[in-house]
């Protein structure tokens, strides 16, 4: 049976100061941002360079989003993160 209401909206974060939000994701930014020019700078020695700075920088993205998930999370889960579960 089709759910006829939406979900509840998540609840509000108190303590969670937006200008930490701001400044975490400006440096989310900034430092992905380095990264891959680091990484496009590589390629101009020669391909073998720049090869081993792709590999090293999909890992340091990963490192980068990986902290954001769960430094400053978009809405809370109450159950541990688990989507419920669609029963057409």
């Amino acid at each position: 049976m089709s759910q006829l209401l939406p979900p509840p909206a998540p609840p509000h974060l108190t303590g969670d100061n937006p200008l930490h939000r701001a400044q975490f994701r400006l440096w989310q930014i900034v430092t992905s941002t380095v990264t891959v020019a680091v990484t496009v700078w590589f390629f101009t020695f020669n391909p073998i360079a720049g090869i081993l700075a792709v590999i090293v920088a999909k890992h340091i993205l990963v490192a980068i989003l990986a902290s954001g998930l769960t430094r400053y999370p978009a809405t809370p889960a109450a159950d541990g993160g688990s989507f419920p579960e669609n029963n057409n």
